[in-house]
């Protein structure tokens, strides 16, 4: 709650700031839009003034100007109009009348360019020098050329906003502009909260959306994806940085939807596999635990060669049991990241071979025919050695177990995008399409057909799937023609 009114405090401070910033330059641009106006409302008013002044025969004498005149008129113009002032200039621009106060004069020279735009009729306002002005912005004036006997003398020029102007506007102005201030941030402030509120209520809506949807999440856990979906979908629609963030959040959540099933799933074959595993082990045990306690009971009355089959039976048990044993230990290094794959370079073809005379007794033994596949040319694989012999023999002895008698187990390796491909298969009864599905993920035991739990074990494939997720790679089963069992992997090749 303190973050989101955080939020609102921040958008609201820089809503503000924008709006009296906006408001600020739209006051200036009309203060001076309405100061431009004024000052060509005055100048065009007041053109004539100056052509009047100098077309007063009283200003000029033969051997120049008529001081007492020009003094008698300046004190009556500003008598009737305090705000203008009125000079004559020489031809060069230069002051050659006033009427200013002592010390009131700033400058004895007047630019004549803006004299000559606004005789030469340019648009209004036209701003020309200010005699008594520190500088800066000039003033509205009027002016005429000045004659005497048909000769040019200077011209009469008359600031239309002179000093008494200029102090009467500053004090009026001072406090229109204090008053206007005072209510236009009033008004834009409260214009601006009811703004801003109704704006980042609506802007701000689907943030709000979100959170809750986070917030039930948090709480609901999993069971309010469902429930939630339609309004993230809702929410992501978009292009702005929200309908992106409801897009990560949507992204997200089915991740973890996903991950959630995969952890349910993984869990469900655990149980599974530990359900299976102590199956498998009861089997033998029971078997094992059965001739052991007849041999007890019975051995005064049992002859030698029932004795010595009844021993073997039960040593049978005891090897099924412990090989059951040293798999579980197997995977369960493999599944918690005990072995890690120390990869080195070798050639899978001379593998194949040497894991071939392994198996070739008891291939012999069941008259089956171990037959190698090899193209020419392979490359050199990268991969722990000790672990793809034991994918190999685990394959390899699936095989054979459940090949009938006459039977073909075969290994093929192929070149393959930089690697070898490796397949394995037999002219077995394959594998049932209801086993298919689960066959690399938990133990698989089936009566008769391929395995059953007296012979198999079960975690062998389960082994050699995660020793190839290891090496990246992973194995699949295909269904091929004149087959029974075909298992599919690839290697990747040394770099």
């Amino acid at each position: 709650m303190m973050a989101w009114a955080t939020l609102s405090r921040r958008l609201s401070a820089v809503f503000a700031v924008l709006l009296l910033a906006c408001c600020g330059a739209s006051a200036w641009l009309q203060m001076r839009a309405n100061g431009q106006h004024e000052q060509e409302v005055i100048q065009r008013l007041s053109s004539g003034l100056a052509a009047h002044i100098a077309g007063n025969s009283e200003l000029m004498r033969p051997g120049g100007l008529n001081q007492d005149a020009v003094k008698d008129l300046f004190d009556k113009l500003m008598a009737v109009n305090p705000s203008v002032e009125v000079y004559l200039l020489d031809p060069e621009g230069r002051i050659a009348a006033q009427a200013a106060p002592p010390g009131h004069l700033k400058h004895d020279k007047v630019d004549l360019a803006p004299i000559r735009r606004l005789l030469a009729g340019a648009p209004l306002p036209v701003l020309g020098d200010d005699p008594r002005g520190e500088g800066g912005a000039g003033k509205v004036f009027s002016v005429a050329p000045l004659r005497v006997d048909g000769r040019d003398a200077g011209f009469v020029y008359v600031v239309l906003q002179g000093e008494d102007h200029d102090a009467l506007a500053a004090n009026v102005a001072a406090n229109n502009v204090l008053r206007t201030t005072l209510w236009s941030m009033g008004l834009v402030a409260l214009l601006g909260l009811l703004a801003g509120l109704a704006a980042f209520r609506l802007i701000t809506r689907p943030l709000r959306e979100l959170t809750a949807a986070v917030k039930r999440f948090e709480t609901e856990g999993i069971a309010s994806l469902e429930r939630e979906t339609p309004r993230l979908e809702r929410l992501s629609r978009g292009n702005d940085e929200i309908a992106q963030l409801g897009e990560a959040f949507t992204q997200m959540t089915r991740r973890i939807a996903e991950q959630w099933r995969e952890l349910t799933l993984q869990d469900q074959q655990r149980r599974e596999l530990f359900a299976n595993i102590s199956h498998d082990l009861r089997t033998p045990l029971t078997s094992l635990h059965g001739y052991l306690e007849t041999l007890l009971l019975k051995a005064g009355t049992l002859s030698e060669e029932e004795r010595r089959r009844y021993l073997e039976i039960a040593l049978g048990q005891s090897r099924k049991v412990g090989r059951l044993a040293q798999e579980v230990f197997e995977l369960a290094r493999l599944e918690y990241g005990v072995v890690k794959p120390e990869k080195e370079s070798f050639a899978l073809a001379d593998l194949v071979q040497d894991v071939f005379q392994k198996f070739e007794l008891a291939a012999e033994a069941r008259h089956q025919q171990l037959k190698p596949d090899i193209a020419p040319g392979l490359p050199v694989v990268s991969a722990d050695l000790g672990m793809i012999e034991r994918v190999l023999t685990n394959l390899l002895d699936n095989a054979i177990r459940h090949t009938p008698a006459g039977g073909q187990i075969e290994v093929q390796l192929r070149a393959q995008n930089g690697g070898v491909a490796v397949q394995v298969s037999d002219t077995g009864p394959g594998i049932p399409g209801e086993l298919q599905k689960a066959l690399f993920m938990r133990p698989v035991f089936m009566s008769g057909s391929r395995t059953d739990s007296a012979s198999s074990g079960g975690l062998g494939l389960v082994i050699v799937k995660r020793i190839l997720q290891l090496h990246d790679s992973d194995i699949r089963l295909v269904q091929q023609a004149d087959k029974g069992a075909v298992f599919r992997f690839q290697l990747s090749g040394a770099a």
